[in-house]
């Protein structure tokens, strides 16, 4: 498919200088060729800042500190190989709320460059970039500089996504697969948890659900039901599940009518045989999809996120673990909130119980309460405790709606660890939340 605009990965890389600032493709849309050799560039360039949003690739440039002069990271959202890098001192996240993520970066620092992926050109001239557009179009609109990565093993998808080969300035030629995520097996915590969920979601509703075994759980128990909508952040195999049994179909939601919306997808080979050229299926901006007067203007809309640690008048540390970063706020907010805006919507916060977590002085791992007196020094709060509906364990469900810190202290005690309740709730009375 050679087109005049086609180039190596080496011209390519030759294209940075110093001081750029290059804007990288989400999570599975990745451009690979391109972050595998950007570290070759190194001696020619400094201060080159690159902003990604939850890697897959371990790149040399940002896992090797000998490049630290010459790349940095900015990212939305932190993944393992960023967790593991970040001590190099060159990687910084970027606080955002995913829907406003590219639009307020882009008018702090418009970017030189962008490189993603894309499926292969139709016959009019179009490329789709298949699997994210978080932030991809609008920075394509603003980059000096487009390069894609075109690859015949990325599905074909649609929405807001295609882009005519007239706005791109560089093609290079790419046959790797598209990175997989597998489904992850619940647990019986998790199924505990999906079945507490599922049991207060009727036919109807409009979903979103995140990654990992909670998400699968709940989906898995979804299966039963009639009518389900789509209008999700993060499209997954679990939804794919829902839609070929007939569980969603979207004919109840009040917008986009027999639509599947999201703003990227992520998942299995099958999940990805099944969204290409599937016109059902609408991958649009993030901007529209994650704002959450659009999320609410869904009825019976419903949120199901994870947490890390929520304190006893139910805030949520959802992307820090203290004041190290882990994850990223991402569309947590964003949904919950739009859940809530929404016609009978639900948000639901989900967590287990307790973790398994290294004593610093013994080096034992032990076992403690993810609910808490108070959250972790430093701790990033990603939902506020305004914004807290439904909280969720092994436990129990209950709901924080319109109460007051006394009632949420008893409420979410209630669904602890039966060995943590009571010094939980010795610590609510020292705190003053409580009564003795």
């Amino acid at each position: 498919m050679k087109t005049p605009k086609t180039i190596t990965v080496g011209e390519a890389i030759n294209l940075v200088k110093s001081d750029d600032i290059i804007v990288i493709g989400m999570a599975g849309a990745e451009p690979r060729l391109f972050l595998k050799e950007l570290h070759l560039r190194a001696d020619a360039v400094k201060n080159v800042r690159v902003t990604n949003c939850l890697p897959f690739e371990n790149a040399e440039f940002f896992i090797n500190p000998i490049y630290k002069s010459s790349f940095s990271v900015d990212s939305w959202f932190f993944g393992p190989s960023l967790r593991k890098a970040s001590e190099n001192g060159n990687i910084s996240f970027i606080p955002n709320h995913l829907h406003l993520a590219g639009r307020k970066r882009f008018e702090h620092a418009r970017p030189n460059i962008f490189v993603g992926i894309a499926s292969m050109p139709d016959q009019h001239g179009y490329v789709s970039l298949s699997l994210s557009n978080v932030y991809e179009k609008e920075a394509i609109t603003l980059a000096d500089t487009v390069i894609l990565e075109v690859n015949p093993n990325f599905p074909r998808t649609f929405g807001d996504l295609e882009v005519h080969l007239n706005d791109i300035d560089y093609l290079i030629e790419a046959d790797y697969p598209a990175p997989t995520l597998p489904d992850a097996i619940p647990n019986e915590k998790d199924i505990k948890i999906g079945s507490y969920i599922a049991d207060r979601i009727e036919d109807g509703s409009t979903i979103q659900l995140g990654i990992g075994g909670i998400p699968n759980a709940v989906a898995q128990q979804l299966l039963h039901k009639k009518d389900l909508g789509i209008h999700t952040e993060m499209l997954t195999t679990g939804f794919m599940h829902l839609i070929k049994s007939g569980a969603a179909n979207g004919k109840k939601k009040t917008i986009h009518k027999g639509k599947h919306i999201c703003c990227f997808a992520l998942g299995t080979q099958e999940l990805y045989d099944f969204i290409d050229n599937n016109p059902s299926v609408q991958i649009l901006n993030g901007n529209y999809v994650n704002d959450p007067h659009i999320i609410g203007l869904n009825d019976n809309q419903v949120s199901i996120n994870t947490t890390i640690e929520v304190d006893l008048t139910g805030q949520c540390a959802s992307e820090s673990i203290g004041y190290k970063q882990f994850s990223g706020t991402g569309g947590q907010v964003d949904t919950a909130v739009g859940a809530q805006n929404s016609k009978g919507g639900k948000s639901f916060i989900t967590l287990y119980s307790t973790a398994m977590v290294k004593n610093p002085e013994t080096g034992e791992r032990e076992e403690i309460s993810k609910i808490v007196p108070f959250l972790k020094p430093g701790a990033a709060v990603t939902l506020s405790r305004s914004d807290v509906d439904y909280v969720v364990t092994e436990y129990g469900c209950v709901s924080l709606r319109g109460t007051t810190v006394r009632e949420r202290v008893e409420l979410l005690i209630s669904i602890a660890h039966p060995m943590f309740r009571d010094s939980l709730r010795a610590e609510a009375v020292a705190l003053g939340y409580i009564g003795a």
